[in-house]
C-alpha cells in the first residue's frame, strides 16, 4: 500500500497535532485543520502561543496548509486525529472531542482512506467508538472501504531536547497491510524510529500505561511525603539518600497536573470497570496524588495559624499556575485546586506566572494573574511550579516578597536549599 502521494489531514493543532503537523508538512502535503480560527490566523502569521514551534520550523513546513474550513479536508487521503482527551468532573473520559473529530473526518473521507488517532483513549475505543462514526457518516466499511491506526501521542510539552523526531513512536494498523502502511509513513518523520504494536488495542493500551505508571510511583512518593512529615524527616533528603543505592528510581513528590499523567490512569479504569474489574492499585494512586494540592494548602494554613497569622486576613502567594515549568500549558493544573482550597480559608490569594496566558488562566480556572512584589507584600509564599524564573531567585529575596514578622515558604518543587530558607526567617514547608 504506497501512500506517499496522499495529503495528510491532521486535525487539532495543539500542542500534538502542531509539531507533526510541521514534520510532516516538512516532507508531504499536509492541511493542518482546527476549528479554532483564532489558532488558525496564529499559524499563518508564523506564531505558536504553545511555543512548541518556533517561527523558523513553521516556515520551513513548506507543503503545510492551515484551514478552518472542513470541505478541505475532502482534498485528503490519510486522516491523523489529535484532538485532547479530557476527563469530566467525574474522572470519567470525555470523549466529545474525538467523536466530533470523527464525525468530521468521516463526512470527509473517500474510499481507502487511512484514519489515524493519537489522542489518548482506553483500549478498544477507536474500534468500539470511533470506528462506528466513521461507518456512519462515511457510508464505508471498516477496513474494506476504510482503514484505521493507532499511533499515541509522546509530546511532552517544554521538553526541548524529548521532541516528536526523538522519541521512539508506536504505530499500530487494522490490518497488516495497513500496520505496515502506517508505520512507514511516520518513519518519514521519526529520527529515534517506530515500534509497530500487533494491533490497534495494544497500542491504545500502551499508551495508558505508560502515564499509569509514572502516576503510581509519583503517588509512592507523595505518600512517603506525608509520612515523613509527621515522623519530622525531610522527603528530599532521604530521597537523596536512597538514590545513592544505583537502581532507585528518582521520583519526586507533587501535584500531578496535566493532560496526561493526571488523565490517562481513569481511562484505563474506566475500561476496567466495564468489564467487571475493579481497579485497586492505580486507583489508590489516583486519590492520594488528586489529594497533594489540598494537603499542601492546609499545611501552609496550619504553619501560619502556628506562627500567629490571621488567616482569614492573610494574604497568600502562589507562584506558578502552569501544569510544569517553563512551559505555557494550564490544562488540568492542580495549582488551581490549592488556590481555591487557600480561599475556602478566607485569604486572598495572589497567584503569579510569568509563563501563563492571562486570559486563558482567567477563563479556564476564573484566577486573575497578579504581582507579588514589595510593594504587594504577602503572609506565605508557595513556589508551586520550577520555572527558572523562580530557580533563579533566592531565599532572601523570597523574603523580601513577605510582609510577615513569620512569614511561611512551601516550597513545593524543592527548588531552594531547606537550611538557607530556615536562615532566611521562614518557616518551611516542603513535599
Amino acid at each position: 500500500m504506497d501512500t506517499s502521494r496522499q495529503k495528510i489531514g491532521l486535525i487539532g493543532l495543539g500542542y500534538v497535532g502542531l509539531p507533526l503537523a510541521v514534520e510532516f508538512g516538512k516532507v508531504r502535503p499536509v492541511l493542518g485543520f482546527d476549528i479554532n480560527e483564532a489558532r488558525i490566523a496564529e499559524l499563518r502569521s508564523g506564531k505558536d502561543s504553545t511555543l512548541e514551534v518556533t517561527s523558523c520550523d513553521l516556515e520551513a513546513a513548506n507543503f503545510l496548509e492551515y484551514s478552518s474550513d472542513r470541505s478541505k479536508l475532502e482534498e485528503c487521503g490519510i486522516f491523523i486525529v489529535t484532538v485532547p482527551t479530557p476527563i469530566d468532573t467525574a474522572n470519567r473520559p470525555d470523549l466529545t472531542p474525538i467523536i466530533k473529530a470523527s464525525e468530521t473526518v468521516g463526512k470527509a473521507m473517500k474510499e481507502g482512506a487511512i484514519v489515524i488517532y493519537e489522542s489518548t483513549v482506553y483500549p478498544g475505543c477507536t474500534e468500539e467508538v470511533c470506528v462506528p462514526i466513521l461507518e456512519r457518516e462515511s457510508g464505508l466499511k471498516f477496513n474494506k472501504g476504510f482503514y484505521c491506526g493507532y499511533s499515541p501521542e509522546r509530546i511532552n510539552p517544554g521538553d526541548k531536547v524529548n521532541t516528536l523526531t526523538t522519541i521512539k513512536k508506536i504505530t499500530s494498523g487494522s490490518t497488516d497491510e495497513v500496520a505496515e502502511a502506517v508505520d512507514n509513513i511516520y518513519k518519514s518523520i521519526i529520527k529515534a524510529g517506530t515500534w509497530k504494536a500487533s494491533s490497534l488495542k495494544v497500542a491504545e493500551a500502551a499508551k495508558v500505561i505508560e502515564n499509569s505508571q509514572r502516576d503510581l510511583n509519583i503517588a509512592f512518593v507523595n505518600e512517603l511525603s506525608v509520612i515523613f512529615d509527621r515522623l519530622g524527616i525531610d522527603t528530599i533528603e532521604v530521597l537523596e539518600a536512597a538514590g545513592s543505592k544505583w537502581n532507585f528510581l528518582p521520583f519526586r513528590p507533587g501535584m500531578v497536573g496535566g493532560h496526561c499523567i493526571g488523565v490517562d490512569p481513569y481511562y484505563l479504569t474506566h475500561k476496567a470497570e466495564e468489564v467487571g474489574y475493579h481497579p485497586q492499585v492505580i486507583l489508590a494512586g489516583r486519590r492520594i496524588n488528586d489529594n497533594m494540592a489540598r494537603y499542601a494548602a492546609r499545611n501552609v494554613i496550619r504553619l501560619m495559624l502556628k506562627n500567629g497569622i490571621d488567616v482569614a486576613r492573610s494574604t497568600v502567594g502562589v507562584m506558578g499556575i502552569t501544569f510544569k515549568e517553563n512551559c505555557p500549558d494550564i490544562r488540568n493544573s492542580k495549582v488551581a485546586d490549592l488556590v481555591k482550597e487557600l480561599q475556602g480559608w478566607g485569604t486572598t490569594v495572589i497567584v503569579t506566572d510569568p509563563w501563563a496566558n492571562a486570559e486563558e488562566v482567567k477563563h479556564e480556572y476564573g484566577i486573575r494573574l497578579g504581582t507579588i512584589d514589595e510593594s504587594n507584600k504577602v503572609d506565605a509564599l508557595i513556589v508551586a511550579v520550577g520555572h527558572n524564573e523562580f530557580r533563579a531567585m533566592c531565599p532572601e529575596q523570597l523574603k523580601s516578597l513577605c510582609g510577615s514578622e513569620k512569614p511561611v515558604l512551601a516550597d513545593v518543587k524543592a527548588l531552594y536549599n531547606r537550611h538557607d530558607a530556615l536562615k532566611a526567617g521562614f518557616t518551611v514547608f516542603r513535599f
